[in-house]
């Protein structure tokens, strides 16, 4: 049995606002059945998450504010792709800024894509392990604080709600059944 072509057909679009980070579109689409429909979405550059986990098998978090929820988070270190920029450098990038460290092995996990329903975000989540610390090097307007924990304590906060940032949600369990040998990396 054949299955059906979904495809959505732009007809039209336009901006509805530019940003320094996002941009908001507004398409006019054709649907599979002949109907014409608006779609809005948002076009970010995509993202890196870090799965930092250091030699004694702790995972290297960081604790910030995140002003749309307006409050602090605990997450894995993580930032946007610049344009032009290979996604691995921008990981390590990310790493080296946000917590002062850098990694001797990367290994790639998975590319996720958080808010199918109205962005074309993507994250690339990398493992990092053999950790050695040089400084953060944040921007000047980022404030951040290194938290570090043991994974099954990462994990029991992800059981309990407070840690509730997808992106980290994802990188920990992942982290969690490469530990565990669950899973190869």
């Amino acid at each position: 049995m054949d299955s059906p072509d979904l495809t959505e057909t732009q007809l039209s679009t336009s901006n509805v606002y530019d940003g320094r980070l996002l941009h908001v579109r507004e398409d006019q689409v054709v649907l599979p059945n002949g109907n014409t429909t608006t779609r809005e979405y948002i076009v970010h550059p995509g993202a890196v998450v870090v799965v930092p986990l250091l030699d004694n098998g702790d995972v290297l978090m960081v604790r910030q504010f995140r002003y749309p929820v307006g409050r602090e988070f605990h997450e894995l270190p993580a930032g946007k792709i610049d344009a032009g920029e290979d996604v691995l450098v921008c990981g390590q990038r990310e790493l080296m800024e946000e917590t002062g460290y850098a990694a001797q092995d990367w290994k790639f996990l998975t590319t996720i894509h958080p808010c199918i329903g109205y962005s074309d975000e993507r994250i690339l989540i990398y493992l990092a392990q053999g950790l050695s610390e040089h400084g953060h090097r944040r921007d000047e307007d980022e404030f951040l604080e290194n938290v570090q924990l043991p994974l099954a304590t990462a994990m029991e906060w992800v059981r309990g709600g407070r840690i509730s940032d997808v992106k980290t949600i994802i990188g920990l369990f992942w982290a969690e059944k490469i530990v565990e040998n669950r899973w190869v990396s």
